[in-house]
């Protein structure tokens, strides 16, 4: 398996990757916050500014091409911030929530947050639909999946409410109600959900690893451990797994995370530069033994995604 699967080539800043079939066009996309990890500028202006970066593979995931930033997505004039899309096919229609940022801003905390809607009916021409009233105004990182009574659940970060998971259900994925906190052990982000080999498993970045949950109904959550918290042997792929999505097909599972290669362990040795800012896609295979979910990331394999026999 090629590692890093997939690196910017523009910014060099991929991270926070959702991986979604194309039915109009057959091929796989990588859709993903495009960090600008090669740009001079105050603070953490680098990580805002973003747009959202495309790649596409025609091979089941082998390899990536960088197609360029999808449009259309301007709410106001001006350089503005996109962050951690999630796409969500639903009746012949996509449905992507992003966190929006207004400008450029220079430090990470003291600006709005917002989840924003959009739809599109080919991944390209996007309608915004709203921004959602959520648990506070500053929410980030929104995962959905249907469930299994009918009706949808997302999951999203609260960095007002202690950087916890929080949840709101929907009946048609447009109007959505706050249901309350999920998961308040520890602060973390990017939850993501799916299901594999009986159970439902959600990850979250702990940054320092990716914490597994396990259910069986969705609604209570409990603790099975934690993955990508080791160094892996691969190319690029010696920090951390963060900010992760998953594809299931079948018995299979593969992860797709990113790293900052550049960087140690020793933060206060660092120096901000290319080098420490600059991220790389990985992929790696999931397994489920004895009920605990686990990764092997430096495992030799060979990624096969299929085509969804019907759009999924």
């Amino acid at each position: 398996m090629k590692a890093p699967l997939f690196r910017d080539p523009v910014y060099d800043g991929a991270a926070d990757p959702v991986i979604v079939w194309n039915c109009e066009v057959q091929e796989w996309w990588m859709i993903y916050t495009n960090r600008r990890a090669t740009v001079e500028g105050e603070g953490v202006a680098w990580v805002h500014g973003t747009d959202l970066g495309v790649a596409s593979s025609r091979n089941g995931g082998k390899s990536w091409l960088y197609r360029g930033t999808l449009t259309g997505l301007d709410l106001e004039w001006g350089r503005n911030t996109f962050w951690a899309p999630e796409v969500y096919w639903n009746d012949g229609l996509y449905h992507m929530y992003i966190s929006y940022i207004q400008g450029v801003p220079i430090k990470w905390s003291g600006h709005r947050r917002d989840m924003v809607h959009y739809t599109s009916p080919n991944l390209l021409d996007w309608t915004f639909q709203s921004k959602l009233r959520l648990s506070s105004d500053y929410v980030i990182d929104a995962c959905v999946y249907e469930l299994p009574g009918g009706g949808f659940r997302m999951w999203y970060k609260d960095e007002e409410h202690g950087s916890h998971t929080y949840a709101a259900d929907s009946k048609d994925l447009f109007h959505w109600e706050v249901t309350g906190p999920v998961l308040t052990e520890r602060p973390h982000e990017g939850p993501n959900v799916f299901r594999f080999k009986g159970y439902y498993w959600m990850i979250v970045d702990e940054w320092r690893g990716q914490g597994v949950f396990r259910s069986d109904d969705l609604s209570s959550w409990e603790r099975n451990g934690l993955i990508l918290d080791q160094p892996g042997t691969r190319e690029d792929d010696g920090m951390i797994g963060m900010h992760a999505d998953v594809v299931v097909q079948g018995e299979q599972a593969y992860i797709f995370y990113f790293t900052h290669p550049g960087r140690t362990t020793d933060k206060e040795a660092q120096k901000d530069s290319h080098e420490t800012r600059r991220s790389s896609i990985q992929a790696a295979r999931l397994d489920v033994i004895d009920g605990m979910l686990i990764c092997n990331r430096d495992e030799e394999f060979e990624i096969e995604l299929l085509a969804p026999g019907n759009c999924y």
